[in-house]
């Protein structure tokens, strides 16, 4: 089990990047847009730096839905490799059994 304050750090990066990101989307269109004067594009580059570090969606990690695991996960099932191997030996994901040979 991951430490509890990890998993809520991620959860408040999650949520800020939720609610910051038409913001940033706006501001990086207005940077990349060359049609635009150099100077209206250096007051967006500020303005997008002034923004939460956290709000940036690189910043998230992938965390496992049932343990928060970070390390050993599988994307497709949001779980990490000792969580998805636990239930598929109790059968608890459809079509995956404990191979044996």
């Amino acid at each position: 089990m991951a430490k509890v304050s990890m998993v809520e750090r991620q959860k408040k990066r999650e949520r800020l990047v939720k609610q910051y990101a038409a913001k940033r989307a706006a501001l990086k269109e207005t940077i990349r847009d060359e049609s635009k004067p150099m100077e209206e594009r250096f007051k967006a580059t500020l303005k997008l730096a002034e923004l939460p570090r956290n709000s940036s969606a690189v910043r998230l990690n992938n965390r496992c839905q049932l343990t928060g695991r970070p390390r050993g996960y599988y994307r497709k099932l949001k779980l990490s490799r000792i969580m998805l191997r636990e239930l598929a030996s109790q059968g608890k994901i459809p079509g995956m059994v404990k191979s044996s040979w």
